[in-house]
C-alpha cells in the first residue's frame, strides 16, 4: 500500500509542477519549458501539427511577436521573431552582425558554397556577378521570351488537353514542373520538357522535396545527431543522402551537356544569354562553382515561383470577386489579340502586362499571406540588443518568421487574415509601396532577392494566360494545407478541374 501512496504522491507533485510550468507561459499555445531539455519536447511534438505555421502564428501573436526557444542541455537555442522593428535591425541597420552563419551553411550543405549559403566576401562577389548578369538586357529578354514561349507551347496545351478530356490535375505539380522548365532555360539554356502531356517522372523534383523536408528537421535536431545520421544514412538523413546524389548527378549532366553543346555547335559561350554560359565564359569557373551556382538558382527559381503560383490560384478559387476584377483588367488587352490568337488561346507579352496594376496587387497580397519561404535563418556574430529589448549573444540563432508576420494584426490591420488586393492600391491607382522589412517575400536589405523582377514576370505571364483562357475550379473536399518544409509547398497538392473559358461572358 505504501508504494501506491508513493506513486500517487509523485503523480500529484508532477501535476502541480506541470501546472506551475504552464502558468509561466505568456501564451498557452507555446511549447512547455522543461528543466534540462527546455522546449525540445514541445518543438518536436508540434512538428506533427498539420497547421504548424498557423500554430507558430498564434504563439508569436500571443508573445508579442517574439519567442526565445531553447533545447536545454542539447545546446540548441534560437530566437523566433516576426517583429518588423527587429527585422529592419537584423536585415538592414546592423546587417553585418547577422550573417547566415556557419551552422546555416552546414544545415543547407546541399547548396554548397553557392550564394544562399555564402557570407562576407564570397557572397559579395557572387551577388555582384549575378546582379550584373540579371540586370542586362540580354538576360531580361531571355527571361521574357522563355516565360511567354513556355506558357504558349507547354502550359496552355497541357491545360487544354485536361479540359478536353475532363481530367482533374494537381495544379501545384503543374506549376512546379513549369517553373522547373523555365528555370532550366534561364540557367542552362536547356528545356527538360517536364510539362509534357504524360507528365514524365522528374527525379530532381522528388530529391529536392526530400532535401527541403530534412533541412527543416535539422533546425531542431542537435547537430551532432543529424550529422551522425547523415554519415550512416539513418532516418530522415538517408533520404537526404540519396537526394544529394540525385541532385549532384542532375547538375553534372546539365553542365556537361551545356559545355558539349557549345563545342559541337561552335558557339561561343559568351554569345549565349543563359546564366551558366555567362559564368563559363569567365574562364575561371570550376565545376564545383558551376554545380553550386546551378543548384542554388534551380531552388530559387523552381520552388519559390511555382509555390507562389499555386497559392495564388488557391486564393482565386476562394475569391471569385478578385478573379473577375483581374479579368476585367485584362479584357482591353485581350480584345486586341483574340482575332490573331492561335487555337483561340490568348498569350500576353511581358510588356503588355507592365501597366496591369490589380494583378500585381493580387500577387503581392498572395505573397503576404503565403510567402514561398516561410522563415529565414540568421546568426549573431557579436552580442546585441534588438529593438524589442531582447538581448542576443554571440552565436545565437534567429528565425525570422515571414509567414507569421503577414498574419499579425498589429502589422497589417484587423483584416490581416483576408485576401484583399485593394490594400496594395494607392489613391492614385498605382501599387502602394510597403517597406521590405514588413513585406518580406523577397527578403530585405543588402540580401534583397535578385530575381524579384524575373519572378513577377513569370507569375504575371502565367497567371494572365491561365485566367483568360481557363476557368479553374477547386475539387470539392480536397484539403489544401502547407507542407512542413522550408518552402511553403502544398502537402496534398492543389486538385482542380479546368474548363475552357467562354470569352463572351467576360466583361470588356
Amino acid at each position: 500500500m505504501d508504494w501506491f501512496i508513493g506513486v500517487l504522491s509523485l503523480l500529484c507533485c508532477f501535476v502541480l509542477y506541470y501546472r506551475h510550468l504552464q502558468s509561466k507561459k505568456t501564451c498557452k499555445e507555446e511549447p512547455t519549458e522543461w528543466p534540462l531539455l527546455g522546449h525540445l519536447f514541445g518543438m518536436i511534438a508540434d512538428l506533427r501539427r498539420p497547421d504548424y505555421h498557423d500554430w507558430a502564428t498564434v504563439v508569436l501573436a500571443g508573445t508579442r511577436y517574439n519567442f526565445p526557444a531553447h533545447a536545454g542541455l542539447t545546446g540548441v537555442r534560437f530566437f523566433v521573431t516576426c517583429d518588423p522593428s527587429n527585422v529592419r535591425h537584423i536585415f538592414t541597420s546592423n546587417f553585418l552582425n547577422y550573417p547566415k552563419g556557419e551552422e546555416f551553411a552546414q544545415i543547407f550543405d546541399v547548396l554548397g558554397n553557392g550564394i544562399f549559403n555564402a557570407d562576407g566576401e564570397s557572397w559579395q562577389r557572387q551577388r555582384a556577378k549575378s546582379q550584373l548578369l540579371m540586370a542586362g538586357p540580354r538576360f531580361r529578354s531571355l527571361s521574357a521570351r522563355c516565360s511567354r514561349d513556355k506558357v504558349e507551347k507547354s502550359l496552355l496545351p497541357f491545360l487544354s488537353h485536361a479540359a478536353d478530356i475532363g481530367a482533374r490535375c494537381d495544379l501545384h505539380d503543374v506549376f512546379l514542373r513549369l517553373t522547373f522548365d523555365m528555370t532550366c532555360n534561364l540557367v542552362f539554356g536547356v528545356d527538360p520538357g517536364c510539362l509534357q502531356i504524360g507528365l514524365p517522372v522528374v527525379p530532381f523534383a522528388r530529391a529536392m522535396g526530400d532535401v527541403l523536408a530534412t533541412v527543416l528537421l535539422r533546425h531542431i535536431i542537435p547537430p551532432a545527431c543529424w550529422r551522425l545520421m547523415y554519415r550512416y544514412e539513418l532516418g530522415p538523413e538517408k533520404k537526404m543522402a540519396v537526394a544529394r546524389r540525385t541532385i549532384d548527378q542532375f547538375a553534372a549532366d546539365m553542365i556537361a551537356k551545356r559545355k558539349s553543346d557549345h563545342k559541337l555547335c561552335g558557339e561561343s559561350v559568351s554569345e549565349s544569354s543563359d546564366m551558366l554560359s555567362s559564368f563559363i565564359s569567365n574562364g575561371d569557373a570550376s565545376d564545383e562553382f558551376l554545380r553550386d551556382t546551378a543548384v542554388n538558382l534551380l531552388l530559387a527559381g523552381r520552388d519559390t515561383t511555382g509555390t507562389a503560383l499555386s497559392w495564388f490560384f488557391y486564393l482565386l478559387c476562394k475569391n471569385p470577386r478578385v478573379e473577375q476584377r483581374i479579368l476585367d483588367e485584362l479584357a482591353p488587352i485581350a480584345a486586341t489579340k483574340m482575332l490573331a490568337a492561335a487555337n483561340d488561346m490568348v498569350v500576353f507579352d511581358v510588356g503588355e502586362l507592365s501597366s496591369i496594376v490589380y494583378l500585381h496587387a493580387a500577387l503581392c497580397e498572395c505573397l503576404r499571406l503565403y510567402p514561398p519561404v516561410p522563415f529565414q535563418h540568421k546568426a549573431a556574430v557579436a552580442g546585441d540588443v534588438l529593438p524589442s529589448g531582447h538581448e542576443m549573444k554571440a552565436g545565437d540563432k534567429i528565425l525570422i518568421y515571414y509567414y507569421c508576420m503577414g498574419r499579425m494584426e498589429g502589422v497589417w490591420g484587423k483584416d490581416c487574415m483576408e485576401f484583399r488586393p485593394e490594400r496594395w492600391l494607392a489613391d492614385d491607382g498605382k501599387v502602394r509601396y510597403e517597406p521590405s522589412y514588413k513585406f518580406m517575400a523577397f527578403n530585405a536589405g543588402p540580401r534583397t532577392c535578385l530575381g524579384k523582377e524575373v519572378a513577377f514576370t513569370q507569375m504575371k505571364v502565367v497567371a494572365a494566360a491561365m485566367l483568360w483562357n481557363f476557368a479553374v475550379e477547386a475539387v470539392p473536399g480536397h484539403v489544401v494545407e502547407p507542407k512542413l518544409s522550408i518552402i511553403l509547398h502544398m502537402k496534398n497538392g492543389l486538385a482542380v478541374a479546368v474548363k475552357r473559358r467562354n470569352f463572351p461572358c467576360v466583361h470588356g
